[in-house]
């Protein structure tokens, strides 16, 4: 069984990168967060035009679906942003590729 390996020098750029599904995943629990307080804090009483009230559970299922992807969108932006500014911390680094293969 012969070995054979090469090497060679690379330049490499290193920077760092933020993860955009932790930040799209707090925008997401920040949604949450805004849509019971706005629960929490809105009216209940009887619309004039239909005469009919909504309940809390339902008033939250709503306001989720406004709340919830616009803060995975303010996320992804933050994270896009944080990316962006990221390329001026970038690094070149010098690295050792080293290929080895077996022959059998």
């Amino acid at each position: 069984m012969a070995r054979t390996s090469s090497r060679e020098t690379v330049e490499a750029q290193i920077r760092p990168v933020p993860r955009f599904g932790v930040f799209m995943g707090a925008g997401a629990v920040l949604g949450v967060i805004v849509s019971a307080v706005l629960t929490l804090f809105g009216s209940y009483e009887p619309s004039q035009a239909v005469g009919v009230t909504y309940p809390p559970g339902q008033v939250f299922g709503f306001t989720l679906l406004w709340t919830v992807p616009i803060g995975l969108a303010l996320g992804g932006v933050v994270a896009l942003i944080l990316e962006r500014s990221a390329r001026k911390h970038a690094r070149i680094v010098r690295v050792e590729h080293e290929k080895i293969s077996h022959d059998d």
